[in-house]
């Protein structure tokens, strides 16, 4: 949090001494962070190598070791505020039997009372939380208007359909910009935390841009805990993506909805206008097609591409990553979200390190990356990479052609099966081309083997293998059939 809040300070144009006054963090520390977001920042932005990218995405949004010895608790707790309030209401209940009266206990007697309860906070902080509990006043609403790019507000909501006859529930992941008019919305199948940044990464980059302040409500998503009445505990991964690309976090008051109205109004807005006449249809595919159309037409009157010429600059996309240990069976192979995915053979029966995206999986030991994999959407299903077996093949070639990693590359299968599993020798040759060019992609493989079958050499010793291969059958029928006329023969003399 503190390091979130430095950066956007210093984002703000603010000086490291008007940060130290606001944040009361020391001027070295802010300048510390300052300068590794500033080179982190640069870098990322001089590499196009998806890896680092990552790797730098990751350092941006670390966060920061303290030192937490001679941390003391907060003391406004939820338990003081409770008893307060019991208080407080005692004393209303005193003051409608008694009527009138000089008996009412003062702010002082209030605060003896939680410090003989064994409460630890001061009679000044308690004089203040009274005040804001015995306000009672009708709330104002003040209409807002807001210039390009200041606001962006999400929520989610939920809608039914009924797809190839059976009802399914969906939900709404909606973006609204105030100052353009402009609603957006995805559709997802639950509010998870992959979700709720999914989607507002697929609309950065949709718009080609980010607001600098996105308004959200206490969702668990964004307040993962509630400190006393008005201070909230934000979600870490959140707190990482406003970091990442530059925008301010503002949570709405609890049961506040009116502090967010355009996306309350979006939601319903979007929800009726496209699903309310048209919710059956004969497939998901068909669905998405329908929503996004539609979607279309409903801002044509908005200004979000003259908004987009304000957005702050965009950086490459950024994909939170989940990290996870893992342990690397006898067949190579470790087990994510209840799908295999293979790792090079020498990693059998050790521990691995697995960054987990929306998309993708990366691999690491020691710190060091290992491999990579798309991610799988089924489950109980493998992703197996034929180099991480390589120098296993060459030791058991019989293995090869049965093998799972040969099968799921139909095209490499049927070239070995034509051409190189004639005999283990033949069987060597084709895992060693694939070694000697492993850091080709396997489609540069493929066109690798195509080139070397169609030379002459290849051609001869397959149509040499051939005629071996026609010569021992046709030996060996004639052998059946002079067995068969000798069996016959003899039955004849019987």
């Amino acid at each position: 949090m503190q390091k979130h809040t430095i950066i956007e300070l210093k984002l703000e144009k603010k000086s490291d001494r008007e940060v130290n006054r606001i944040t009361g963090t020391s001027r070295r520390i802010i300048a510390k962070y300052w300068k590794e977001y500033q080179l982190q920042t640069k870098q990322l932005e001089n590499t196009t190598n998806k890896l680092e990218q990552k790797e730098l995405q990751d350092k941006i949004t670390t966060e920061p070791k303290y030192n937490s010895t001679n941390r003391t608790r907060k003391k406004y707790t939820e338990e003081i505020e409770k008893r307060l309030i019991d208080i407080l209401k005692e004393e209303v209940k005193k003051k409608h039997v008694l009527g009138p009266n000089k008996q009412a206990l003062t702010k002082r007697q209030i605060h003896e009372i939680l410090k003989n309860e064994g409460y630890d906070i001061s009679e000044t902080l308690v004089s203040i939380e009274i005040n804001k509990l015995r306000q009672i006043h009708s709330e104002c609403f003040i209409r807002q208007e807001y210039e390009y790019a200041d606001r962006l507000e999400y929520d989610f909501g939920e809608f039914k359909a009924i797809i190839n006859g059976i009802k399914k529930i969906y939900y709404l992941a909606v973006m609204v910009s105030p100052a353009s008019d402009y609603r957006w919305a995805y559709i997802y199948k639950n509010t998870k935390k992959k979700v709720f940044m999914d989607s507002q990464v697929k609309f950065f980059h949709q718009n080609g841009g980010i607001w600098k302040e996105i308004v959200y409500d206490n969702m668990k998503n964004v307040v993962t805990k509630f400190i006393g009445k008005n201070e909230k505990e934000l979600n870490e991964d959140l707190i990482k993506l406003s970091l990442y690309y530059g925008f301010k976090i503002n949570v709405t008051n609890c049961y506040s909805g009116n502090e967010k109205g355009s996306v309350e109004g979006g939601v319903k807005y979007i929800r009726n206008k496209i699903f309310a006449k048209y919710y059956n249809f004969p497939s998901e595919e068909i669905m998405f097609q329908y929503f996004e159309s539609e979607l279309i037409k409903l801002n044509e009157g908005s200004k979000i591409i003259e908004e987009r010429k304000y957005l702050l600059p965009l950086k490459p996309k950024y994909e939170l990553a989940e990290i996870k240990t893992c342990n690397v069976d006898t067949y190579s192979l470790i087990r994510v979200d209840n799908n295999f995915y293979s790792v090079p053979e020498y990693l059998v029966n050790k521990e691995v390190i697995a960054k987990i995206y929306l998309e993708d999986i990366y691999i690491y030991i020691n710190n060091e990356f290992v491999c990579s994999h798309k991610k799988i959407d089924g489950s109980g299903e493998r992703k197996i990479n034929i180099k991480h077996y390589l120098n296993t093949f060459l030791t058991k070639p019989g293995a090869l052609k049965n093998s799972l990693a040969l099968k799921s590359i139909p095209e490499l299968k049927s070239i070995y099966d034509e051409y190189y599993s004639i005999n283990s020798e033949e069987t060597k040759k084709f895992i060693n081309i694939i070694k000697n060019n492993i850091d080709k992609e396997i489609q540069e493989i493929i066109t690798i083997f195509m080139s070397k079958i169609n030379s002459p050499d290849i051609i001869n010793k397959q149509i040499e293998s051939k005629l071996k291969a026609k010569e021992i059958v046709q030996r060996l029928t004639r052998n059946q059939t002079s067995m068969y006329n000798q069996m016959m023969l003899g039955r004849k003399e019987n």
